[in-house]
């Protein structure tokens, strides 16, 4: 079932296939990226170049922007993966269709997600995410959420290696961590993305050592204060559109 027009979150058809996928009604499933691949080097300290055109609109199964400690040179690097982790040990990539997010208050026990949460977390820039508000059965709002002065932000994420047996297809992929709603998202969703604070980039990316109690406190809700929430269409619904206007303020 793919993403498009009829499976936008204002759709009876989205939330048959939401159900069908395993996403249920606790799925957080698109933001978007837009800053300079410059602005994302300078910011991680990245050894190497990835070509990153803006998006607007970036949705589950696509390839993503995925930040990560190489254990084999020591450096920081910026890798393509697919969003949906495949755990290593899956007979099948399709298991990733319901991975796309992990949730932190079980994320260090589902076998899924238990492996990369000790050995391969990463980093899934940002600079803005979407949330859809449930107005009645057949109406729901989008947002968008940023920082209020617009600069870009981390999300905690896994990643795995799975390959094909069959076919020896290697793919890689990732996951979003996600917790409670801070004061700002609880109105509009019942779950948020985890944003990493800067300070705790070195220990997330297993840089630094770090004990199963400190990584735990960092998939916390971070600070309303320093965010927004603003009314957009519902255009963003449909993955088709990936363009600056989808982002420009409802008017009231």
């Amino acid at each position: 079932m793919r993403w498009g027009a009829a499976y936008s979150p204002q759709s009876v058809l989205y939330r048959i296939a939401i159900s069908s996928r395993g996403w249920g009604t606790e799925v957080f499933g698109r933001y978007k990226l837009t800053v300079s691949f410059r602005e994302i080097v300078r910011l991680y300290n990245l050894t190497n170049s990835v070509n990153l055109p803006s998006r607007y609109n970036i949705a589950p199964t696509q390839d993503v922007l995925v930040v990560i400690d190489d254990g084999a040179t020591k450096q920081r690097r910026g890798e393509m993966m697919r969003w949906g982790l495949v755990p290593f040990w899956a007979k099948d990539a399709k298991i990733g269709y319901s991975l796309i997010n992990a949730k932190a208050e079980t994320v260090a026990e589902k076998p899924a997600f238990r492996d990369a949460f000790k050995k391969r977390r990463c980093i899934i820039p940002a600079d803005g995410f979407y949330e859809w508000q449930t107005i009645d059965v057949m109406r729901r709002q989008p947002y968008l959420i940023a920082m209020k002065d617009d600069r870009p932000f981390s999300f905690a994420g896994l990643w795995e290696k799975w390959t094909d047996k069959a076919s020896g297809e290697v793919i890689r992929s990732c996951t979003i961590i996600t917790t409670e709603p801070n004061a700002l998202c609880a109105p509009i969703h019942n779950r948020m993305p985890v944003i990493l604070d800067p300070s705790s980039y070195a220990r997330w990316l297993g840089k630094r050592p770090v004990t199963s109690n400190e990584l735990q406190g960092m998939l916390r809700p971070y600070p309303a204060n320093e965010m927004k929430a603003i009314k957009i269409g519902p255009r963003i619904g449909n993955v088709k559109y990936d363009e600056p206007s989808l982002v420009e303020p409802l008017e009231t």
